[in-house]
């Protein structure tokens, strides 16, 4: 008999919010951490992106949270990306909702003052990057005087953007009881000093992408640069739909006006990009009203979207953990998916170095463009009803091929 959230602990008005929403079986990360969190106790989990964290910490946190004055919240959520800030508030949001909490995302490229009157009307939980936090708290908006419930998510990733200063004046800001739970995807260096100086001898939990069930295949192409976007283009039509990763802003813009030409579907994230062409690029590859979304390192940080088949690194990951956080934008929650690295010659040897590191085979392969994984195949008929429905729904903005 499967594990349930009421076998969790978790309270019958917001096990119904989940049931209403099909989730009734807790994944890997949220069985091991939910008890430990629901019961007050400060938890360190190490898990893939995907693994459904963000439920696992907002049904701690929605549980164990009360109605707050105004610009005094209870709870507050750390992260590195606007996105993800976006993507995280949506989920507590839908939570909160059955015990009437309110939570407020503040970030930068949105709105300063729109945001300060969320804030004044009253936030119980706020989700935050920490850059728009510490300029709101500095001007005296807020207090984080009685936040009893603390996450930081992502902390590895919060390390390299250098965001880990910041983030702990923030939690140093914080009530000295609270209780804190943090999540990366590798607890080492810098994210091991938090996890000592700021919790309380935490839980910890650790969860791999083997555990969590996915089943996603790898795979590293050998690819002359002038092969790179008809290759990436046949993995686009071969799996509908593909996040394609590019190192640069101007390269990321580049192949999309290259897949465009193509006839390809396709819009650019990156960080030249505004806070609303961002939302709307997202909001048309989540609707599937496009069919790539081509995105640099950071500003792919806060992309989560479930059912992507298929990730292409256009340009090799930097590293190993680069490559880790890119190819978990596939096999989320246990699902398929493929991730294919097309290799320069001049990429050769460092492509060697990231196996290694990841723990992946070495070697580089002759593309395979006959191959369709069984895993990532979608009868026409099927694809073009989505298609339909998703030109029936409305959308975020006037659909646009990219010029060539």
């Amino acid at each position: 008999m499967s594990l349930t959230f009421a076998d969790l602990g978790v309270p019958a008005d917001l096990v119904s919010v989940l049931r209403r929403r099909d989730i009734t079986t807790p994944t890997p990360i949220q069985a091991a951490s939910l008890a430990d969190a629901l019961g007050g106790a400060d938890v360190c989990g190490c898990a893939p992106t995907g693994s459904g964290k963000t439920i696992a910490f907002g049904l701690a946190m929605v549980a164990r949270t009360l109605p707050a004055k105004p610009r005094r919240p209870h709870g507050l959520v750390l992260v590195p990306t606007r996105e993800l800030a976006a993507q995280v508030a949506e989920e507590l949001t839908a939570l909160a909702a059955a015990r009437r909490l309110r939570v407020v995302a503040v970030y930068g490229g949105a709105g300063y003052e729109r945001q300060r009157r969320a804030l004044s009307r009253g936030a119980d939980i706020v989700v935050a990057t920490p850059g728009r936090l510490e300029d709101l708290l500095g001007a005296g908006h807020l207090t984080l005087a009685d936040v009893a419930f603390a996450v930081v998510d992502e902390a590895d990733r919060m390390a390299d953007m250098g965001f880990l200063p910041a983030v702990r004046r923030l939690l140093d800001a914080a009530r000295r009881d609270r209780q804190t739970l943090l999540f990366s995807a590798t607890l080492d260096g810098d994210v091991d000093v938090l996890v000592r100086r700021y919790q309380r001898n935490p839980r910890r939990h650790s969860v791999t992408r083997e555990d969590d069930g996915a089943k996603v295949e790898h795979f590293f192409w050998r690819a002359p640069r002038e092969r790179r976007v008809e290759l990436t283009a046949g993995l686009i039509e071969r799996h509908d739909r593909a996040l394609v990763f590019c190192r640069t802003r101007h390269g990321a813009d580049r192949l999309a006006r290259q897949l465009g030409a193509a006839g390809i579907d396709t819009a650019a994230i990156h960080g030249s990009r505004t806070q609303g062409q961002r939302e709307r690029a997202l909001a048309a590859f989540k609707s599937g009203s496009i069919q790539a979304l081509v995105a640099t390192d950071v500003a792919a940080r806060g992309i989560h979207v479930d059912g992507v088949p298929c990730v292409v690194h256009f340009d090799p990951a930097g590293d190993h953990k680069d490559y880790a956080h890119r190819s978990g934008r596939t096999g989320r929650a246990g699902a398929a998916g493929t991730v294919v690295t097309l290799v320069a010659d001049e990429h050769m040897a460092a492509v060697r170095t990231l196996q290694r590191a990841a723990g992946l085979p070495e070697g580089v392969d002759q593309p395979d463009v006959a191959r369709k994984p069984a895993a990532a195949r979608r009868a026409p008929v099927e694809r073009t009803a989505r298609r339909n429905q998703a030109k029936r729904s409305p959308r975020p903005q006037r659909r646009r091929r990219p010029r060539s």
